[in-house]
């Protein structure tokens, strides 16, 4: 038996581990990265709701098979970036959705909205309704982030 030839063997047996090794690593951290995010408002989006017969065919294909579940959606075309948010399905119909935030950050645009229930004293429809709003506004070309 020749030591040598043992030595060698296990030589490249750990060069070839410490080699996985520093592959693993790469492939764990050299590839991710986290964006660092400036949440800072630089200015208010100007928007305007869009009507249902507005919207365009697609995305109104996307609202018809996500409403019934709480979702939010955004579409670009024709220039614009159409955001919009949903809740799904509600028992009775009076909701509505108010818009508390819609800005410019430096890496997003920020969508901050909220359901508002139908009043105490209101007609309660009996059936029920699938509240969801659509705005539009010029592209911005950034994601968006929904609050």
């Amino acid at each position: 038996m020749d030591l040598h030839d043992n030595s060698k063997g296990g030589c490249r047996l750990l060069l070839f581990g410490a080699a996985i090794g520093i592959i693993a690593a790469f492939a764990l951290f050299g590839g991710c990265g986290i964006e660092k995010t400036d949440a800072g408002k630089i200015s208010d989006l100007a928007y305007e709701m869009v009507e249902e017969e507005d919207v365009p065919e697609e995305l109104r294909t996307k609202i018809e098979e996500k409403k019934a579940a709480d979702f939010k959606l955004t579409y670009e075309g024709d220039n614009y970036l159409y955001v919009v948010r949903g809740y799904g399905e509600q028992e009775t119909g009076g909701y509505s959705i108010q818009i508390l935030d819609f800005y410019l950050t430096q890496n997003a645009v920020v969508f901050d909205t909220n359901l508002i229930g139908p009043s105490k004293d209101e007609t309660k429809n009996a059936a029920p309704s699938y509240p969801y709003l659509v705005v539009r506004t010029k592209n911005p070309d950034k994601n968006v982030i929904f609050k």
